[in-house]
């Protein structure tokens, strides 16, 4: 890891996503049906050269590499990149993972047939740094493709039980990741850059109860497990409460069964 492989201003960042380490690649589980639809529809084809930004553990840089391109996954966390490069080298794919910031990406111009980006770059901070970047290194007649979750679905809403035991946010916070989730909003981000169409899809989170899915978060979402270690034991309890209150509202006979909406976003660089 270089020294400004991550901006300044997304240190804190880093360290939350982080915080899941090797753990994330169950989250990544949970919603490998939503990775694969991406996958599917970028369609990386042999000899490629495909960057996967804000890789987490590299589920969707293990499925494209499956299809014998040539793959690199960046992301903020050095944690989720070690835990990354040892799933690789667990199933046998040759990957090349590095620590770096999608607002300022650390390769050439037009240096790849495709990018992908499932359910990350959507909350960086700066969405049209992110966006110029994804547009400056995929090549012309390359691809994009782009898992995110919209506004009016479930993990926002999970974010907004999240809310209140988070810090205040900043005079001049930054848009909300899942305005990434409309097909108006990626427009204006990419729109200039790509050529797109969209494609929308469910995945259902399903575990044995909302207190298992407490669990799987805290252990390896580093949104919830950072901010579950920021709080006193009396917030914290509470955020659990509110936490397993939520997905309660999804049981089933056979546990919880809550559906997520996404959408997947596909381009051609113009």
């Amino acid at each position: 890891m270089t020294p400004d492989a991550v901006l300044p201003h997304n240190t804190k960042a880093a360290a939350t996503w982080n915080s899941g380490g090797q753990h994330y690649d169950r989250i990544s589980h949970s919603i490998a049906d939503s990775i694969e639809h991406c996958v599917h529809r970028l369609a990386p084809r042999r000899g490629e050269r495909v960057l996967d930004v804000a890789t987490g553990t590299g589920w969707t840089a293990r499925r494209v590499a499956t299809r014998d391109a040539t793959v690199i996954g960046v992301d903020l966390g050095p944690d989720l990149i070690a835990a990354a490069q040892a799933l690789a080298a667990e199933h046998r794919l040759a990957i090349d993972f590095r620590v770096g910031d999608a607002e300022k990406l650390p390769f050439d111009d037009q240096s790849f047939d495709a990018v992908i980006s499932t359910c990350g770059v959507m909350f960086a901070s700066n969405p049209e740094a992110v966006a110029a970047e994804l547009a400056r290194v995929c090549r012309t007649g390359g691809r994009i493709g782009l898992t995110t979750w919209p506004p009016d679905g479930t993990i926002a809403g999970l974010f907004k039980v999240m809310r209140p035991f988070m810090p205040p946010p900043p005079p001049s916070p930054p848009p909300s990741p899942f305005e990434w989730g409309r097909p108006e909003r990626v427009t204006a981000l990419l729109g200039a850059a790509f050529d797109l169409r969209f494609e929308t899809g469910t995945t259902v989170l399903r575990e044995p109860s909302a207190e298992a899915v407490w669990e799987l978060f805290v252990q390896g979402y580093g949104p919830t497990k950072s901010l579950a270690a920021s709080l006193d034991a009396e917030r914290r309890e509470s955020l659990e409460r509110d936490f397993i209150a939520y997905h309660a509202g999804f049981k089933s006979d056979l546990g919880v069964a809550m559906p997520r909406d996404y959408l997947v976003t596909l381009g051609t660089r113009t």
